[in-house]
């Protein structure tokens, strides 16, 4: 039996290792604006990196000024929004960020990865309904994108929904070979089940993650994501012996870059420095060259860091 104990153990290592190994279950992650704005005037804003902190923001409030300036003369600007987006998420200001990302995304409705990060900003100022309806606009119209169903169903996870973020993601994989015979690819099966068995693996329901991880193991058995995923459950459940030979499975599966990490969490290095700095959260939603929205300073209660300790998951945030 899966008993109360061993439910904040799980969430608090999913929350370290398993959630830093997202950034392995989706790779890659965001592919808009691969051009870049390399080159263009303005278009990646930075204080002066020897400059004191005050001197800093000083800087870059003067650059959000002078942005704010054009798009009074030029609204749909998109340069000077995307450089306004990229200071205040550099001062720190996410309600700042809120208003040229709405714009970005109003602009760019092929580009979802401006709404994905439009419904993470909202998130964390408190408006769940609107981060809520952003991640629904981009699964009415592409039901496979991971990108907006990891993020939707961290935000139900964070509602206390679990039911809820598990019919999501069922329904996903229900209609995938319907929804994939109109648009080839449009669902990723395979990531899909990955993030359900990580939500079934945070909510203590072990045997439905392992059941869905061996299913996937056997629709793809080049991939070494499931299999590394059923080792970290098993991890946690304390039985590493069984553990054990699936992580040197999915260290040989995996390509060369993410074999240290692997090695690492085989270890048992749940520490956050024991994996990548890269890998110790799930990335946000951002397009590239524009700064991935600061992270929420964590409460003593709900730190994964307080769930583990013997005096005491993300949000989704982790995996697998």
């Amino acid at each position: 039996m899966f008993d109360k104990r061993n439910r904040w153990i799980v969430n608090g290592v999913m929350a370290i290792a398993a959630f830093a190994f997202l950034a392995l279950l989706f790779v890659p992650f965001i592919t808009a604006f691969q051009s870049g704005n390399a080159g263009r005037p303005g278009a990646s804003p930075s204080a002066s990196p020897g400059a004191s902190p005050a001197a800093q923001q000083a800087e870059l409030a003067d650059q959000a000024r002078g942005y704010e300036l054009v798009l009074q003369r030029e609204p749909d600007n998109q340069t000077a929004l995307r450089g306004l987006l990229e200071t205040r998420i550099r001062q720190g200001d996410v309600q700042g960020a809120i208003e040229p990302l709405e714009k970005l995304a109003r602009l760019n409705p092929d580009q979802s990865d401006y709404t994905v990060l439009l419904a993470q900003a909202r998130q964390r100022v408190g408006d769940r309904e609107g981060a809520a309806q952003a991640y629904r606009s981009i699964l009415d119209t592409q039901p496979g994108n991971v990108n907006a169903l990891q993020g939707f169903v961290d935000l139900m996870l964070e509602e206390q929904r679990p039911e809820a973020a598990v019919s999501l993601l069922q329904d996903t994989l229900r209609t995938a070979d319907e929804t994939n015979g109109v648009a080839p690819g449009s669902v990723d099966v395979a990531s899909v089940q990955l993030l359900l068995g990580r939500v079934y693996a945070q909510q203590g329901r072990t045997q439905e993650a392992i059941a869905l991880y061996d299913q996937s193991m056997q629709q793809n058995a080049l991939d070494f994501r499931p299999v590394l995923g059923k080792a970290i459950v098993l991890q946690t459940a304390g039985r590493t012996e069984e553990a054990r030979p699936l992580f040197d499975s999915a260290a040989a599966l995996a390509p060369a870059q993410y074999k240290d990490q692997i090695n690492q969490l085989a270890a048992g290095g749940t520490q956050a420095e024991a994996a990548d700095p890269s890998l110790n959260a799930a990335p946000s939603a951002a397009p590239t060259g524009v700064t991935p929205l600061p992270s929420p300073e964590p409460s003593p209660e709900s730190s994964p860091a307080a769930q583990s300790s013997p005096s005491s998951p993300s949000r989704v945030t982790g995996n697998p």
